[in-house]
């Protein structure tokens, strides 16, 4: 995974440090003097950039700060990998952030590789800046994106979620009345009456309809393309795969989901700042920036105390939650 971005972080090393090395080889000195005046040369053309070419000031402003960010990670992530390497421990036995940057990591990675394959032709790094203007939310992530631009696709993810989750929702309750078990199918039944009128679920209603999601009915095995496709939509994913690789790769997800939710747990919540836990919330599928930071601290203890009892052979459980635990959050407490 590190080798695909080695091509980005040296398209930043080259485009941050150019006056840099021609600077150092005319004068076989970088002092604290030279470098000084290099700092404001720097400053100084960054300065007519932004009053006579402010639209490209704000594009190259966040490309710079999206490859230095992205240079740190790649430092942090090699330094976790070692960890890995010497301990003999696998990633899901991490710390918290730890575990939580890898992953994020990985995710960013996969969403980039269309743009370090076409950026390895000779002239392609043009056809990329080209195509990073154009399309900035399918190619790009978030260190590569303005604050206007995290808010906005934020929100455009929010709403192409919503549009799957209603989805989600009737596929579960068209199979509710499939259920053998007379009790079961009565308590999957009122869930999804409950959810679909609009209320916010109790965890505990969740919990007792936990045997359906791991029978033959809701069941990773079982579940059809459809229904993949539609889980697949709450989690960045590939949806257009073939079916036995987006259950594959929804699989390793949730599983990644419930080790992270383990070291969240042995963490305490308390430890996490605003930012870390609008991530958490963000990661496990709710949208958290209409929300206040004890309401994303409620929404995630609920979270935990659900996933705490899931088992490995509950990840369907634990995908479908995602979306019956965060459709009516908060806007149900207030009815």
């Amino acid at each position: 995974m590190l080798r695909l971005c080695k091509h980005a972080v040296f398209m930043y090393g080259r485009w941050t440090n150019f006056t840099l090395r021609i600077f150092s080889t005319s004068c076989y000195s970088t002092s604290p003097a030279r470098l000084g005046i290099l700092k404001r040369v720097t400053e100084k053309y960054e300065r007519v950039l932004e009053q006579r070419f402010p639209r490209f000031y704000v594009l190259y402003h966040t490309l710079m700060r999206g490859f230095q960010l992205l240079f740190e990670d790649v430092k942090e992530i090699r330094r976790i990998r070692r960890n890995i390497c010497r301990n003999s421990i696998h990633y899901r036995q991490l710390p918290y952030r730890e575990m939580e940057r890898l992953i994020l990591f990985r995710r960013d990675m996969i969403k980039a590789i269309p743009l370090a394959v076409i950026s390895l032709p000779p002239f392609g790094i043009c056809l990329v800046f080209i195509l990073m203007c154009l399309f900035p939310r399918q190619l790009l992530f978030q260190h590569f994106w303005s604050p206007q631009q995290q808010r906005k696709f934020q929100m455009i993810s929010h709403l192409k979620r919503s549009e799957h989750q209603a989805q989600i929702l009737r596929n579960i309750a068209s199979t509710a009345p499939h259920v053998s078990n007379w009790s079961q199918r009565t308590l999957l039944q009122n869930l999804c009456a409950k959810v679909q009128s609009g209320a916010h679920p109790d965890v505990s209603e969740l919990h007792a309809v936990r045997e359906v999601f791991s029978g033959p009915l809701l069941r990773m095995q079982s579940l059809k393309p459809s229904h993949l496709r539609s889980l697949g939509s709450q989690t960045p994913r590939i949806v257009w795969l073939p079916s036995f690789l987006v259950r594959r790769r929804l699989t390793k997800e949730a599983l990644d989901l419930l080790y992270l939710d383990s070291a969240l747990n042995c963490l305490g919540l308390k430890q996490l700042t605003d930012e870390e836990m609008r991530r958490a919330c963000d990661f496990r599928g709710l949208y958290s920036s209409h929300l206040s930071s004890s309401q994303c601290r409620e929404w995630l203890h609920q979270w935990l105390q659900f996933s705490s009892q899931v088992n490995k052979s509950e990840i369907s459980l634990l995908l479908h939650s995602i979306t019956v635990l965060t459709l009516n959050y908060p806007e149900s407490q207030s009815k």
